[in-house]
């Protein structure tokens, strides 16, 4: 059956099933405009795919197309849209280990690079399945629900796609949203759409939200079943590191200035540089670390910075200078490295902000921009415990980082406060886990799969 056949089905039982309101009206003509738009879309998915953005052989993917073999017996399966979230439900799949098969989907070749080394690592490779989702048209998703049959769908943190959800529903399939927030912005766009949020709110069996005031809004929207054990982030492991690179990059660096601008965004990068350029006349053998959110910016950042990029296998410039870190899954290295970190996306408008608490697991004294809507309850945690600093711009940075620099006491009593407040969640990620193996059909044991 050929795309059009597909997606011309599936738009014609979205609109007998959602006829009459303004509900079916959105259902439908999100239904109808995607189906649209899956030529553009196969042409897009070619673009990014030339500019490193998806993984061309594995481009069927995000049309549903898959020959890999569907595991024997009950499949859970878990849509984790990029790094943030894979973070946060790593320690899950620690906790269904055994229990149950995984389909982990993700939408960002960031995402799947960071699974290729923490899969093997936590010795994930026999219970988790990794491919890449297929974009929200119903043609590709009829095709992927019916080559996978999902016993149980769990969707992390604020996918809501609603071809995805209604498809599942439409089967019969258990739905899940696990530490879900919604942004200030999300929810805003939300409400001028308040019957489409409860239809689609409304399917779900359970929702954990991350926190109390996300756990508010999904309700505000018409979310039932909803509960706030906890944001699984604070569960999450430190990052990793290669301790023989830890080592040798703490000897080389031993007695140098160094700190982190981790997760940066474009425009944020010039504004460390100018950070980077005012501690250096008092600093004159500083460090300045640039991990920049999307690794593939690497390239452009050192011709911009004129800094050397580790990506391209360039080590640190030997005076004062900055360091351009393009490569994944390196931010625990970082982090342990600098005790002194500026947290990205934060700086300027819309921003969003990144997830403090990696830093205060590992240490650091924590900064981060006034723009940080996305990460609200973790900020106001840290600052509340004496733990985290806020500032205005990049002179107010500036004084952050040389106060850090001229008082190391200082600097460790930060991380101490934020250090104290985040331990805590250790038993989320099997919470969440029990909850997950409730959706599946019957006892949750894997034995008859070999295990």
């Amino acid at each position: 059956m050929t795309d059009e056949e597909i997606a011309t089905g599936t738009a014609s039982r979205t609109l007998d099933r959602t006829t009459g309101g303004t509900t079916s009206v959105l259902a439908a003509g999100w239904t109808i405009a995607a189906t649209l738009l899956a030529p553009a879309l196969r042409l897009n998915l070619r673009r990014r795919a030339a500019t490193g953005l998806e993984i061309a052989v594995r481009l069927p993917e995000r049309r549903g197309i898959d020959a890999t073999p569907r595991p024997l017996g009950p499949l859970l399966w878990i849509h984790a849209a990029s790094v943030g979230e894979i973070v946060s439900i790593l320690p899950v799949l620690e906790a269904l280990r055994h229990r149950a098969k995984v389909l982990l989907t993700t939408g960002t070749v960031t995402s799947q690079a960071l699974l290729d080394q923490r899969i093997p690592q936590q010795g994930l490779s026999n219970d988790v399945l990794h491919r890449f989702a297929p974009l929200d048209v119903p043609a590709w998703v009829a095709r992927f629900l019916s080559h996978w049959r999902p016993d149980a769908a769990c969707f992390v943190e604020s996918e809501l796609w609603p071809n995805q959800l209604s498809a599942c529903q439409a089967m019969g399939i258990p739905l899940m949203l696990v530490n879900a927030r919604m942004s200030d912005r999300s929810f805003r766009l939300w409400q001028y759409a308040p019957s489409l949020a409860r239809r689609l709110l409304g399917g779900f069996t359970r929702i954990q939200a991350r926190g109390e005031q996300d756990a508010e809004r999904l309700k505000t929207l018409g979310a039932v079943h909803v509960e706030s054990p906890g944001d699984l982030k604070f569960a999450a492991p430190p990052l990793p590191v290669d301790q023989g690179e830890l080592d040798h990059l703490v000897k080389a660096f031993a007695g140098r200035p160094v700190w982190l601008a981790a997760s940066t965004h474009p425009g944020e990068e010039a504004l460390i540089a100018r950070v980077h350029q005012q501690l250096a006349r008092v600093h004159p053998n500083l460090l300045t670390i640039v991990a920049p959110r999307h690794p593939n910016r690497g390239a452009a950042l050192a011709v911009a910075l004129n800094a050397p990029r580790r990506g391209a296998g360039e080590g640190p410039p030997p005076n004062a200078g900055m360091w351009i870190s393009d490569t994944m899954g390196e931010l625990g290295l970082w982090y342990r490295l600098a005790s002194i970190a500026f947290v990205g996306r934060s700086l300027l408008a819309p921003g969003g902000g990144q997830n403090p608490l990696e830093p205060a697991r590992l240490g650091c004294a924590v900064a981060v921009g006034p723009y940080t809507g996305n990460f609200a309850d973790h900020v106001a945690l840290l600052r509340d415990a004496g733990g985290l600093t806020e500032v205005a711009d990049a002179p107010a940075l500036a004084q952050f980082v040389a106060a850090m620099l001229n008082d190391p006491g200082q600097r460790l009593r930060l991380a101490e406060h934020a250090a104290s407040c985040i331990h805590r969640h250790a038993d989320l990620p099997a919470v969440t886990a029990e909850a997950m193996l409730s959706l599946l059909p019957g006892p949750p044991l894997m034995a008859s799969l070999g295990e």
